[in-house]
């Protein structure tokens, strides 16, 4: 495990102490987490950047979608436990 040296300045300095005591960890445990938590969530983001970037591309080259308004049909009876009929892409344009 390889050490890397931050400056923080003393304001947040000290909230970083006073969060990390309100969550029973280090200081140092603390700061740990939340880099490893905003790593998580950048990859996270690189990756639905990523399939939203494909699923564009395939929309592009065929033209398919289902409109939102069935989407939305179909999610509310879905969820209200009712039998719906999954809707079908088609060529939108």
């Amino acid at each position: 495990m390889s050490t890397t040296t931050i400056r923080l300045d003393d304001d947040l300095k000290e909230r970083v102490s006073e969060a990390a005591a309100r969550a029973g960890k280090t200081a140092h445990a603390f700061i740990r987490d939340a880099i490893a938590e905003s790593v998580e969530q950048a990859e996270f983001d690189a990756e639905m950047d990523r399939i939203c970037e494909e699923r564009w591309a395939e929309f592009l080259k065929t033209g398919e979608a289902i409109p939102w308004e069935e989407v939305k049909a179909y999610m509310k009876a879905t969820a209200a436990g009712e039998k719906a009929e999954r809707p079908v892409p088609r060529k939108i344009f």
